[in-house]
């Protein structure tokens, strides 16, 4: 199972430590007041102390100039379930115009899961969120019986990022 490995710093150290391993799977991600390197790989990071995930669902290359990052803090006892609906997710997001990829990742030091997707620009995504699908997509937990579970302990929030120009 591969595994996302992520670390902050400035754009300029991250680019160095991306440039120094040019074998391995990595994408330099710019947001409004951090950068951020993600290191996809089945083996181990050459991050000194990243934040570690399981990738628990991956479509498409970690390619794209737009990235989504949702991030829902989920309970110890609502994983199983929180995983279960991503796992009977309808999957439409991989049909619209500008999708690239999507990366389900499994908090391993934290309780905050990551649904990322990448996108060929920002307007693909921005048509996403208002289509059908959308809708569709985010009803899903909404509709189903409440279970007495409380799945999450704090809202969930979304942070996004340009994919760093080469340079």
């Amino acid at each position: 199972m591969n595994k996302m490995y992520i670390t902050t710093g400035t754009k300029g150290y991250l680019q160095q430590l991306k440039n120094s391993h040019p074998g391995e799977t990595m994408l330099l991600l710019e947001g409004e007041e951090d950068a951020m390197l993600l290191h996809e790989t089945a083996g181990e990071t050459v991050f000194q102390e990243p934040r570690a995930y399981e990738v628990i669902d991956a479509v498409g290359p970690l390619v794209g100039a737009f990235v989504v990052c949702n991030n829902i803090p989920v309970t110890d006892e609502g994983r199983p379930l929180f995983e279960y609906r991503f796992q009977q997710r309808a999957r439409l997001i991989e049909q619209e115009p500008g999708f690239a990829a999507i990366r389900v990742l499994r908090p391993l030091s934290n309780d905050t899961y990551i649904i990322m997707t990448l996108w060929d620009g920002k307007e693909h995504f921005e048509r996403w969120q208002h289509s059908q699908a959308f809708a569709k997509a985010h009803q899903q937990g909404k509709e189903t019986k409440p279970t007495g579970l409380r799945l999450f302990p704090r809202p969930s929030y979304i942070t996004t990022y340009v994919v760093a120009k080469e340079g």
